[in-house]
């Protein structure tokens, strides 16, 4: 992509997310996401309903009335936008493609994050680990993330969900907040990497998907290609039993998938590359809130 071309993408992409993360998300990131704990603030005189766990005897006794220790929300955390980088991602036939929504997605959480004054960090993954971001605070730091999410070219094209929890979960020694951005078409088994990462940090899984892949359309003889094996056939699309036999391995894949996150007791959000994200991810807000 154009050095032109890019900005103008990332400019826009900044408009849109940030704008998004101010006016919609502030408060519902602020609630669904906790800090690591509470912090002594100040101390204030007794108030009716105050707990009585909370009074600070060594000021009560100065002053010979009743004094509490107020506390606060320890805010900051840490943010991992772990973003599926492999060859299904440039998949695009109804709405954008989801390496696109998957993109913006990741912005616009990244927007809500600095806001919050929380770092952010990213890890791009296909097969492999193809990059790590270590986390960081600031909007300079998020456009350089938004640029990487844009332009980024993985050197494999496969799949590994299990490797890049793995690794996430050793390099990161303190618990984060991880988004995984992923369309999940893998065959690997990833149940015992996501329940430990999601022991040691808080995971969310948020699915893109374009629709197409969800149902064949009855095109009749149709040349289809894997975008990660590079494996090329044919497929008579309108054979009835051909669609139906499609739609039933989605269905099962689909809830292997659900049926993972609820094991590993990961909250999930689906979205389909014509939708609006923004829904699934207010949803995903108030189901944690």
């Amino acid at each position: 992509m154009e050095q032109s071309e890019l900005l103008k993408k990332v400019r826009k992409i900044e408009i849109k997310t940030k704008g998004l993360s101010q006016n919609i998300f502030a408060g519902e990131y602020h609630s669904a996401f906790k800090g690591r704990g509470m912090t002594f603030s100040e101390v204030r005189e007794y108030q009716y309903g105050d707990d009585v766990r909370d009074i600070d005897w060594n000021v009560t006794a100065r002053y010979n009335r009743p004094f509490v220790k107020v506390y606060e929300e320890e805010r900051e955390l840490t943010v991992m936008l772990m973003v599926d980088v492999s060859g299904s991602k440039d998949f695009g036939a109804v709405g954008q493609s989801k390496r696109e929504v998957m993109a913006e997605i990741a912005a616009t959480l990244a927007f809500s994050a600095i806001q919050n004054n929380d770092k952010v960090g990213v890890i791009f993954f296909s097969d492999k680990v193809e990059k790590f971001i270590p986390p960081k605070k600031g909007r300079k730091h998020i456009l350089l993330v938004i640029r990487e999410l844009l332009n980024f070219e993985p050197e494999s094209h496969g799949t590994d969900v299990n490797h890049a929890l793995e690794y996430m979960t050793s390099a990161l020694k303190k618990r984060c907040t991880t988004f995984l951005v992923s369309d999940f078409i893998d065959e690997h088994d990833y149940d015992k990497a996501l329940s430990i990462a999601n022991h040691k940090h808080d995971v969310i899984a948020i699915q893109v998907y374009d629709k197409r892949e969800a149902q064949l359309p009855d095109v009749g003889l149709m040349r289809v290609r894997d975008a990660e094996s590079g494996a090329e056939r044919w497929v008579d699309t309108g054979s009835r039993r051909v669609r139906q036999a499609y739609d039933r391995w989605w269905y099962e894949r689909q809830q292997r998938m659900v049926a993972s996150m609820q094991r590993c007791r990961v909250d999930l959000a689906s979205v389909a590359t014509d939708e609006d994200y923004v829904k699934a991810l207010m949803g995903l807000f108030k189901q944690r809130g």
